[in-house]
């Protein structure tokens, strides 16, 4: 069987990862490196295609594949570092090994934008579980300065990371506040809703430390989602358990709205930011752990990221075509 093509070679590489053979698998995947470029992405597709029912099976050929971030074709780039997202979304253990070329993408500021924004995030699901592998200063420094980029989708990436690298240990970020609420007006609504949500995760182990975002927090009880007021309301009440912030009138009206809100989602934020401050109708005291402050994410971005009503990109604010695919043209969010 010859390897004139990339589909001979692909075959085979699951055939030897079947067979429990990691490392043969492995040397067959740097053997596509030397492939015309049409076979390498055709490639990268395929493997594409196997992450999205059995990302862990890729799992032991992360490292070759993470060879690819470096390939002169840009669409291989891209494809490999989402490759590698949807890797360490299933098995962070996997990507590990590879965090080094992921931070090289991070820092190339020659890079795609979108490379460097997928890079981003693969480093922060590997955060939650091996918070040392991916909290260098210098790491840490490129998350940070990513929030200042053009491009909305890639502050959005840049954000989810940085509330990963808060799960994975809160200590890491407890210096950042300052910086972190700086952005909490940004537009893009996961920008707002991600910090707010890494905010309320470092205030769970160090609530002194949100003192600085206070003023940011509270203007957020007035945003747009429901879920981003349910985040700051947790953060403020956090806050105010550590005696760090200033009680007034109108902080306690504004928090009064919000538990009488719709959504359960910020109701039950804002009962306990009441109950912090001793309002009757707050509730117990019970500082929220991380798994706590943590659940529900998933459906709470879902929620933010569904399309307006009036038909436009949650993300950039482009009109849908009718009858178009499930993602916006301009950038390529889902909807």
């Amino acid at each position: 069987m010859g390897d004139s093509s990339a589909t001979d070679p692909f075959d085979h590489i699951l055939d030897l990862l079947g067979d429990d053979s990691p490392e043969a698998a492995n040397e067959r995947v740097a053997t596509l490196q030397s492939q015309p470029a049409d076979d390498r992405k055709a490639a990268i597709r395929s493997l594409q295609s196997v992450a999205e029912d059995r990302p862990t099976f890729l799992g032991p050929i992360a490292p070759a594949i993470a060879e690819f971030l470096d390939d002169e074709e840009r669409s291989v780039r891209l494809g490999t570092a989402k490759l590698l997202v949807a890797i360490a979304e299933a098995d962070s253990a996997a990507v590990k090994p590879v965090v080094p070329p992921l931070a090289d993408r991070l820092a190339d500021d020659e890079a795609f934008y979108y490379v460097r924004a997928r890079a981003a995030e693969a480093l922060g699901y590997v955060a939650v579980e091996y918070p040392d592998a991916v909290t260098a200063p210098e790491i840490l420094a490129d998350l940070r300065i990513g929030l200042e980029f053009d491009e909305p989708e890639t502050r959005e990436k840049l954000a989810k990371a940085l509330e990963h690298v808060a799960l994975g240990d809160p200590s890491r970020l407890r210096h950042q506040v300052d910086r972190l609420g700086d952005h909490l007006d940004d537009e893009p609504e996961l920008v707002r809703y991600h910090l707010t949500t890494a905010l309320v995760v470092i205030g769970t182990a160090h609530p002194e430390a949100l003192s600085p975002a206070e003023h940011p927090l509270r203007e957020r009880l007035d945003d747009e989602v429901s879920q981003i007021r349910g985040r700051a309301a947790s953060a403020l009440g956090l806050l105010a358990a550590a005696d760090g912030t200033v009680e007034d009138g109108s902080l306690r009206e504004k928090l009064q709205s919000l538990a009488d809100a719709a959504t359960a989602f910020e109701a039950e934020r804002a009962r306990f930011a009441l109950g912090v401050l001793g309002s009757e109708s707050g509730t117990a005291r019970v500082v929220p752990t991380i798994d706590e402050t943590y659940d529900g994410t998933a459906d709470a971005v879902a929620d933010i990221r569904a399309p307006d009503d009036d038909g436009q990109c949650p993300h950039c604010g482009l009109e849908f075509p009718e009858n178009g695919p499930p993602m916006c043209p301009r950038c390529g969010g889902p909807y």
